[in-house]
């Protein structure tokens, strides 16, 4: 990213335009979800899916529901267990639903890309996750250059671990940091020291991995300016090739984990944010790219090159660069997204398995979305991923006069325009330096679902 495009930090715009906001992971977003949405739904998406002229090639998720013990800032969906039979009985499971799925799709619809998350996918044991691979291997058909990752607990694999990944076909890796202080470690009951990280990313590198990614969190208990540089040198002096820097949300009204956390402790709002600033502004001096809101990547990375050639798009996993594809999710939780179809499974883990024991696809809920609906996540995918719109682009994909349907959004953002976050043009608008941390704020401009109501509600994160 040139000096040109680098953030800058006003204060008076965080106040006015930091808030909350969605993360557009999806849109419409995952609170839209309706539990009205059945498994014949999805079942009559994925039909319909097999029936385009040239189907999609597939993504595939695999939530691993299981955690040793609890990270009090987690908020994901997850079970505490130390049982190995947890993770046998998961794959049972796991199997039962891929015979239910799997078949609905045409076997020469490669898979592009798997990845695995939780919970803790490395809760599974090396053997466990290579019965996984074996199964998903045998219920679809995988391309020969397919972009196979997971995320990693540290605590949980060691350079042997990483190296049988390797051998499983495993290319790619996420291993969970968050913070290398001992203090916040200990505060968030998530202990683990520096050499355990370098550990595995030697043995990933070793291993021939071709992306490692590490995840850090700030606003964590604790946390300090000085604290969090420490931390951020040793991750650039590590060189990983990706970086997220999650904006930790404290949401213990909807989190349970969450309410072991002293709020005493949590960093200011204007601790944070220097935390924040101070953070990307080591990580551009160190050479890695913005790529939008809590990514950062080495100037060679595939990321950077799709931002620049505009194959850039985001989705669940966040950015990503394999567009076009049908998302098929599998375990408690999992979002699936077939055509302009989203379908969620059970949350818990429990009733999962009774669904899946019973025959049934586990779908809890989902959306089928609209045009208006496919029209406003093509718009807002753009300015996620590209930080610009062009009007003439759309009116040709969905013939319509853009300034007509969108009048109020147009006029919705002229304030952006007037307070410098974009700049306006004949044809569309580009955001400047000012507005690069404020993508999730000048997408929400076109998000027909959010109303007076929810700003503020403590559903979703802050903005900066």
């Amino acid at each position: 990213m040139s000096e040109l495009m680098r953030p800058t930090f006003d204060l008076k715009l965080i106040e006015k335009y930091g808030g909350e906001g969605p993360r557009y992971t999806s849109y419409p977003t995952a609170p839209q979800f309706t539990d009205r949405f059945s498994t014949a739904d999805y079942c009559m998406a994925m039909v319909e899916s097999n029936r385009l002229p040239i189907p999609a090639d597939l993504s595939l998720y695999v939530h691993v529901p299981f955690c040793s013990s609890p990270c009090f800032y987690c908020g994901c969906n997850r079970v505490i267990t130390r049982s190995v039979s947890a993770g046998d009985q998961f794959l049972a499971n796991l199997g039962r639903e891929l015979a239910l799925v799997a078949p609905r799709f045409d076997r020469d619809r490669l898979v592009r890309q798997l990845h695995l998350g939780g919970g803790t996918p490395t809760f599974l044991n090396v053997d466990q996750l290579r019965q996984m691979l074996l199964l998903l291997r045998k219920h679809f058909s995988f391309a020969g250059d397919a972009e196979l990752g997971l995320e990693i607990d540290p605590r949980t694999i060691d350079p042997v671990g990483i190296r049988a990944l390797a051998d499983m076909g495993f290319n790619r890796l996420s291993i969970g940091v968050q913070d290398l202080e001992a203090d916040v470690q200990q505060a968030v009951n998530r202990i683990h020291d520096t050499a355990m990280v370098g550990a595995c990313m030697g043995a990933a590198r070793a291993a021939g991995f071709s992306s490692i990614s590490l995840d850090l969190i700030y606003g964590l208990p604790l946390q300090t300016t000085m604290g969090f540089a420490r931390t951020i040198d040793t991750v650039i002096s590590m060189r990983p090739d990706r970086i997220a820097l999650f904006n930790y949300a404290h949401l213990p009204h909807l989190f349970k984990a969450q309410r072991r956390i002293d709020e005493k402790q949590l960093p200011t709002p204007s601790t944070k944010l220097a935390i924040f600033r101070n953070t990307l502004n080591r990580l551009l001096d160190a050479g890695y790219e913005f790529i939008g809101m809590d990514h950062f990547a080495l100037p060679d990375d595939s990321l950077v090159r799709a931002r620049q050639d505009g194959s850039l798009v985001r989705n669940f996993q966040g950015y990503s660069t394999h567009g076009g594809l049908d998302l098929v999710s599998f375990g408690p939780s999992a979002i699936s997204q077939v055509g302009d179809t989203f379908a969620q499974n059970t949350r818990s883990n429990d009733e999962w398995a009774i669904s899946l024991n019973e025959g049934q696809i586990p779908t809890a809920r989902g959306l089928t979305r609209c045009l208006d609906d496919r029209l406003r996540g093509d718009i807002i995918e753009r300015i996620m991923c590209t930080g610009s719109l062009n009007y003439r682009d759309i009116e040709k994909l969905y013939e319509l006069k853009f300034r007509r349907y969108f009048a109020n959004e147009l006029r919705g953002l002229q304030p952006l325009a007037e307070d410098g976050l974009i700049e306006l043009h004949s044809g569309g608008f580009r955001v400047t330096s000012n507005g690069l941390l404020f993508l999730r704020a000048i997408a929400k401009v076109f998000d027909a679902y959010l109303q007076p109501q929810t700003q503020g509600s403590g559903r979703f994160s802050r903005i900066v």
